[in-house]
């Protein structure tokens, strides 16, 4: 697949997710494929954690999560960051068009080539309703210019669903990253106060290097990360 001068939307529900599923990738397609690329992060991340949404409650934390995509957005090299402000873990109170709105308002002004998103079968209902709205935003009409969809694995949310589940995550795409990427990876999502966690928690440094390993195994390479492709027009 050729991502050579791409312009790339990452389209996520809360900070953190544009640097959990595909941190590295970007990274590498960034510093070595010359692609620009801007991530839209629908959710504000926070107020779930109490019982009742207050954004009162939790205006010095949302401050600093803010000042913490910036310092995340340096290390991958995100051109720029779109940050909105949908209930965390509350996307299924929101009318689903609110959310497909705010993404074709972004594909309109930046006019990307691809787009990369949570996989539709994730644990978190942001997750499955972030991919709901972003497939419908991009109906393949004739005059459609988003040449490709992939979805990206977020570590603690797509591993956790349901055995059950049919919707399970199964890669047909798989990025080879090296260390430095991994390392950028690593180091952003380190920044993240609210979000970061110690091993064994699959958000931690050595979680992620595991897996990273684990998906470069698969294809035969020291470190990669996975992806499904969605929809891919040549």
């Amino acid at each position: 697949m050729n991502f050579k001068d791409k312009k790339i939307l990452v389209v996520v529900a809360h900070p953190d997710d544009e640097i959990l599923g595909l941190g590295a990738t970007m990274n590498k397609l960034i510093k070595e494929q010359d692609c620009n690329v801007r991530a839209i992060i629908l959710g504000e991340g926070i107020t779930s954690r109490s019982d009742e949404r207050n954004s009162q409650q939790w205006v010095k934390e949302l401050k600093t999560h803010r000042q913490n995509i910036e310092v995340a957005r340096n290390f991958i090299g995100y051109e720029s960051v779109g940050i909105y402000d949908f209930p965390d873990n509350r996307f299924d109170t929101v009318a689903l068009l609110d959310i497909i709105k705010v993404i074709e308002k972004e594909k309109i002004e930046f006019e990307p080539d691809i787009i990369f998103t949570h996989h539709g079968g994730d644990l978190n209902i942001d997750h499955q309703k972030t991919f709901e709205a972003v497939i419908t935003a991009t109906r393949p009409m004739e005059d459609e210019k988003v040449k490709a969809i992939i979805s990206f694995e977020t570590p603690s949310g797509t591993e956790w669903i349901a055995s059950s589940e049919p919707k399970k995550f199964t890669p047909n795409l798989f990025i080879e990253i090296k260390e430095d990427n991994l390392t950028a990876k690593i180091k952003a999502m380190e920044s993240y106060q609210f979000e970061k966690r110690k091993y064994p928690h699959p958000r931690s440094p050595q979680a992620l290097k595991i897996l990273s390993q684990q998906r470069g195994l698969t294809v035969g390479k020291s470190y990669a990360e996975a992806f499904n492709i969605i929809r891919l027009i040549n």
